[in-house]
């Protein structure tokens, strides 16, 4: 598995953020170098965040439980984000083109494996 994945399911676009926002014609050259800390810096602390309520998930004894947790990880994954310096947008867009554009996952990768030494 790679260090760069598809949102996990429980974090996933609101139905608020329009596809044609997430899909849109960004390329790897528009993206600042600034904006590339700021997604990496929020993608580790949300992978960090789903890690770590993972073990509550998995034990949810109903599904209104377990409902009430993924949404408090949403909440504070969406807190994450916006204190990285991104917008939930922004962040959506780039991890869909750190997923179908390899120019700009290797950016990706090359700061992910800076940050994790």
């Amino acid at each position: 598995m790679t260090a760069v994945q598809a949102a996990p399911a429980d974090l996933q676009p609101p139905s608020s953020v329009p596809m044609t926002l997430i899909e849109s014609s960004l390329t790897a050259n528009d993206i600042s170098s600034e904006k590339v800390s700021q997604f990496v810096q929020a993608y580790l602390q949300v992978v960090a965040l789903i890690d770590q309520r993972e073990n509550d998930l998995q034990s949810a004894e109903t599904e209104s439980e377990s409902l009430r947790i993924q949404q408090e990880i949403q909440t504070e994954a969406f807190s994450l984000i916006t204190q990285a310096g991104l917008t939930q947008t922004e962040y959506w867009q780039l991890l869909g083109l750190a997923n179908s554009d390899m120019e700009f996952r290797e950016r990706i990768l090359a700061q992910l494996e800076e940050a994790i030494g």
